[in-house]
């Protein structure tokens, strides 16, 4: 069972917490948790880790850079989290492809837009396959932002 207050949207780079996807999972789910990040990976990283704290059974939504910055806390800490869903995650970035993490068992779905100019599909799908053992890679017909496919996604389901 999921808890609700336990969901955490990770914003892309030059994004922020009103994101169109986290008012989409907000709307169903309006304990979310959707924190502003700013700075670099570092920074972010240390501005993430008192949010989520010692607590366990974490689900983490992560776009783009938020991606890269789910798949690192995971990877890390993979005791938290109950699952985590990612969204042409930025894991072609050299702090996760030229440091790749131990594989860990977090129920993992990627959704990734065959269009995805800026996040390369065949450089991603290959480094989360060794990482994420419990992985379901879906590819779909869109670009980076994710907007038409996000729009007609079943958040509950993918989440519960």
């Amino acid at each position: 069972m999921i808890d609700t207050h336990r969901i955490i949207y990770l914003h892309g780079l030059e994004s922020n917490s009103q994101t169109h996807k986290a008012a989409l999972v907000r709307a169903i789910y309006p304990d979310l948790v959707v924190p502003d990040f700013i700075g670099s990976l570092d920074e972010r990283m240390q501005q993430l880790y008192p949010i989520l704290g010692n607590a366990s059974n974490w689900t983490l939504i992560g776009s783009s850079y938020g991606g890269l910055m789910a798949a690192l806390f995971s990877t890390r800490f993979p005791a938290q989290v109950r699952k985590q869903i990612l969204l042409a995650p930025a894991l072609m970035l050299p702090e996760f492809a030229e440091h790749i993490p131990a594989p860990i068992d977090v129920p993992t779905i990627i959704i990734h837009g065959r269009q995805d100019n800026i996040v390369p599909v065949d450089v991603v799908r290959p480094l989360s396959e060794k990482v994420f053992r419990q992985l379901d890679y879906c590819l779909v017909d869109d670009d980076h932002r994710l907007h038409q496919t996000a729009d007609g996604l079943d958040w509950k389901s993918i989440l519960e």
